[in-house]
């Protein structure tokens, strides 16, 4: 078992200089300073994920989902036009090289925006562009065309009509690009009126994408399953790959406040879930990132 963190590391991001893969701009800087600058932050933020893996391996966390938000506005431009692109690509493959020399597991989880069930079709153009970049950048990392690598999201949308919904879902998964389908993994919601494991369950046995097991979440929208049957029917679909978990807890119930949303995530985290005997390697979604998990790591 794995524990894993997402995104930023709280400890390299207040150093000075500071360590991030988060240097965006706004819309408005964009347009008046465009590509180039845009470049300029995706080397400063590439340079950097290769600075937190190197922590990470340092510190015995072996597990980490990257930051979508390496290349600032990536929407608006293709990657490879990036006037830097060259050296982009070498240092993500300098990257990829070191996380798999140190067996690190490297994961991402794209926005809510991403919505593939959407009967709007710019959605999901928007969504298809998004997506492959995360594949485009996975590769250029070198790393597996398998969910052990996985790009994960959520259906983000019912439309009055799950079953209508998964199936444009199943249908717009055959316009990604096989650098995405071989990677995509799909996680259960926590709202009641979302989808749980079992509703995911359709989507997988018709296209095989894994799904992912998210206590929190399951709290919600559990589909009239137990917390241990739910996480045994998403571990099934994962095949011979090591499935993924993600686990966080009530920021509510931390604090005591029920003036919270249950569903907000805490800072950090009292204890590891059950995982009934399975072996997983659960990413670890608490406010605190990497300060969260380090006590577990090194209890």
């Amino acid at each position: 078992m794995n524990l894993g963190y997402a995104c930023i590391n709280m400890t390299l991001g207040n150093q000075k200089p500071k360590i991030t893969t988060n240097r965006s701009m706004i819309k408005k800087t964009f347009l008046e300073k465009g590509i180039s600058y845009a470049s300029e932050l995706s080397v400063k933020n590439c340079k950097d994920l290769l600075t937190i893996i190197k922590w990470n391996n340092l510190n015995g966390i072996n597990f980490f989902r990257m930051s979508s938000d390496l290349f600032p506005w990536h929407s608006e431009y293709n990657v490879k036009d990036l006037p830097n692109y060259r050296e982009i690509s070498n240092m993500l493959l300098s990257s990829g090289s070191f996380a798999k020399l140190y067996n690190q597991r490297i994961t991402a989880h794209p926005g809510p925006f991403n919505v593939l069930v959407s009967p709007n079709e710019n959605v999901v153009k928007n969504t298809i562009m998004d997506l492959t970049t995360h594949g485009e950048v996975f590769d250029l990392m070198g790393l597996s065309r398998t969910p052990y690598n996985k790009i994960n999201i959520h259906c983000n949308g019912v439309y009055g009509d799950k079953i209508s919904a998964m199936k444009r879902f199943c249908k717009n998964f055959n316009r990604l690009p096989e650098s995405v389908q071989s990677r995509l993994t799909i996680e259960n919601d926590d709202r009641s009126s979302m989808y749980s494991v079992k509703d995911l369950m359709y989507i997988y046995e018709r296209i095989g994408i894994p799904i992912v097991f998210d206590y929190h979440h399951h709290k919600f929208c559990n589909g009239g399953l137990s917390e241990q049957e739910a996480l045994k029917l998403a571990v099934s679909t994962w095949g011979d790959i090591k499935p993924v978990v993600h686990y966080s807890e009530s920021k509510a119930v931390h604090e005591s406040n029920d003036k919270l949303k249950p569903q907000a995530h805490s800072d950090y985290i009292k204890e590891i879930p059950n995982t009934y005997g399975l072996d997983v390697d659960i990413m670890v979604e608490a406010k605190a990132k990497e300060l969260s998990i380090l006590s577990f790591i090194n209890s």
